[in-house]
């Protein structure tokens, strides 16, 4: 996705942004339950900021820190491309939503963006203990080990996925999710339709899923599984099929052997 960092820097900003990111896990790993929390919409809406300002209290400085001149991305749902320069494109809990009502599909995730494209990326999964990791140029990690994308190449037998990027989208984005719900279902295997988009990217990534899309601009909750994806030999565009970055309108993450085929499906939809 963009030019390698020395490996030298690159190895040592990594280990300290993953022991970062494992110490923001364990705060919020402390603050789930096996139970949903918050009725009313307000209450939700509460216990998804106490979420947010729990971990951030102890995830931005270090992160800042790891790389002097650094800047930082101050809203989760924000979308468009970032001003020139590296910034910290930061979700303190990825499925927000997930987490305070008792479930598990959520992370903590920190990505550094260089002139809008994502050079480093840690993602933490907290319950399972799991961490997945990728460099730009170094390749895509879970603990460690190699990760590799689908080798299918029919969409046919392909596992496929989509969600909603925020609540409150606008109709017509509404639309093109259901319509391409409808289109993936007649021409993929099987689609799952879930919150948020990281947990679902790590799984293009590892070679469990063979494609991911979503008609959003959200930026945190794309650019982690785009150099996950990607470093693990997928393919990540916008739905014109142009290389995708944090200005793109939409995405689709894919195994290369698909990608075409789902390009094809969706970008009449886009």
């Amino acid at each position: 996705m963009s030019t390698a960092m020395p490996f030298a820097a690159e190895t040592t900003l990594l280990a300290e942004v993953t022991a970062a990111v494992r110490t923001a896990g364990r705060t919020l790993r402390e603050r789930h339950t096996p139970h949903a929390r918050g009725v009313s919409l307000d209450e939700v809406v509460a216990e998804i900021h106490a979420n947010d300002d729990a971990v951030l209290d102890v995830l931005r400085e270090p992160l800042l820190q790891a790389r002097p001149g650094s800047q930082w991305a101050e809203d989760e749902l924000a979308g468009g491309a970032l001003p020139p320069g590296e910034w910290w494109v930061v979700d303190p809990a990825e499925g927000n939503i997930n987490h305070v009502h008792g479930m598990e599909d959520w992370a903590v995730t920190a990505t550094l963006v260089r002139d809008n494209r994502p050079v480093l990326t840690v993602v933490h999964l907290p319950l399972s203990g799991d961490t997945y990791t990728a460099v730009a140029g170094g390749g895509a990690r879970l603990n460690g080990r190699p990760l590799q994308a689908s080798a299918k190449t029919d969409l046919g037998a392909a596992l496929v996925g989509t969600g909603q990027a925020r609540p409150g989208e606008d109709e017509r984005t509404f639309r093109r999710i259901g319509d391409s719900v409808t289109a993936m279902l007649v021409n993929g295997l099987v689609v799952r339709v879930s919150v948020p988009a990281t947990m679902q990217l790590i799984h293009v990534a590892a070679g469990r899923t063979d494609a991911f899309w979503q008609f959003s601009d959200v930026r945190s909750g794309l650019v982690a599984g785009a150099l996950l994806v990607s470093e693990a030999g997928g393919t990540v565009t916008d739905l014109t099929g142009a290389p995708w970055n944090t200005g793109s309108r939409d995405f689709l993450a894919a195994a290369p052997g698909i990608h075409t085929a789902a390009l094809t499906v969706l970008s009449p939809i886009a």
